[in-house]
């Protein structure tokens, strides 16, 4: 599974502005209904459900919510840059700037935790998180992402 099998450029939101967690799980929720089809809500339901037994705020002002749902067919990544951080409830209580959404088939099992880990692996690259946040545009962002992870590495 390539980065570019997680997600397209369209589902990348390079300016996102919100004002809580909330907000932008929703605003993330809206965007994946637009790539998948599937209901904003039930998107947003699944998500802030998963979000109910720990924050995906994973430190260093990244967040990597994610959930399974019915209906879909492939592993789906949006990506939020946020124009001001949010309280994300993280790990190291440092506000969220950067905010990856995964969602993957209910029965993906092994699939899902493989691009969840290809996902935390490119977060954690600090070279890769700088040039992230300091991309302006979602061509970029795509590129940095797409380019970024090593092809194949699960």
């Amino acid at each position: 599974m390539d980065f570019d099998d997680l997600i397209e450029q369209d589902a990348i939101l390079p300016a996102l502005k919100a004002n809580s967690k909330k907000q932008v799980l929703q605003d993330l929720a809206q965007k994946a209904a637009e790539v998948t089809g599937l209901p904003e809500r039930d998107i947003f339901e699944t998500v802030l459900q998963r979000e109910k037994l720990g924050s995906t705020g994973v430190g260093n002002g990244i967040a990597i919510p994610h959930g399974k749902l019915a209906g879909l067919d492939r592993i789906v990544g949006v990506f939020g840059r946020l124009s001001r951080p949010v309280d994300f409830d993280a790990l190291d209580e440092q506000p969220v700037d950067l905010v990856f959404l995964l969602l993957a088939p209910e029965g993906a099992g092994a699939d899902h935790l493989k691009a969840l880990s290809k996902v935390a692996r490119l977060l954690r690259n600090p070279d890769t998180v700088e040039k992230i946040r300091s991309s302006r545009d979602a061509s970029a962002l795509y590129t940095l992402m797409t380019q970024a992870a090593p092809p194949h590495a699960a």
